[in-house]
């Protein structure tokens, strides 16, 4: 089932002869239970692809379709509900708060979105999956790189989104952990039938990816 697609998407910033095209009439989409990544070096337009995939900028023109909705001209107000309900990110610096502990960042989430989280068996499970289990009562500070990783990869399906948005994951990880968070990702997709979508240029991650786009000068090509 298709979760997420984009449909002859545009982006521009700037006017006149300072106008930058940064995607060029982009065709993607996924489905649940695949990992998809999106490769191309510095400066391709992932980034400006994942804030749109993601509901954080909307397209110049073009459509998005999340869950058969198009999300293109959503409010700000509807935007943040999506996000907050169908988008789970993890970002390069994972965004954990400092001064919560572990457990303290799902208190949070909470806090903020109070319906359709995770259950506290479920949670459990997911602690386990990710092998963080016994890290509930520490701090960010405390943690190696990807411990915080984890952290923030549980943080971000806590809420159940049906999409998981993550960027640069492997940027601060060795070949050893980069091939455990593949294997985690794939994992993760399958069993909890998840679109996860990878946005790198880091090529190790091809192997456990079920279909790969590459980004070049605002243009996307799929690969696999």
């Amino acid at each position: 089932m298709t979760v997420i697609e984009l449909k002859d998407v545009k982006k521009t910033y700037g006017k006149g002869s300072a106008q930058v095209e940064a995607l060029k009439d982009i065709n993607f989409k996924a489905d649940k239970g695949e990992v998809v990544l999106i490769m191309g070096p510095s400066g391709a337009g992932k980034s400006t692809f994942l804030t749109i995939a993601g509901s954080l900028r909307q397209p110049t023109s073009g459509s998005v379709m999340i869950n058969g909705q198009d999300i293109s001209n959503y409010s700000a107000k509807q935007r943040n509900n999506l996000r907050l309900n169908e988008v789970g990110f993890v970002l390069q610096a994972y965004n954990l708060v400092p001064y919560l502990t572990v457990h303290e960042q799902f208190v949070l989430v909470d806090k903020v979105k109070k319906q359709n989280n995770l259950s506290k068996a479920d949670l459990q499970k997911l602690f386990e999956d990710l092998g963080i289990g016994n890290l509930l009562k520490k701090y960010p500070n405390e943690l190696s790189g990807g411990q915080q990783q984890r952290g923030a990869i549980a943080r971000a399906l806590y809420a159940n989104p049906a999409i998981l948005l993550a960027d640069e994951p492997t940027a601060s990880l060795d070949s050893q952990n980069i091939e455990e968070v593949g294997k985690l990702f794939k994992k993760l997709a399958k069993e909890r039938d998840k679109a996860i979508l990878l946005v790198t240029h880091d090529p190790r991650l091809k192997q456990f990816a079920d279909h790969i786009y590459e980004m070049m000068d605002g243009q996307m090509t799929q690969e696999k």
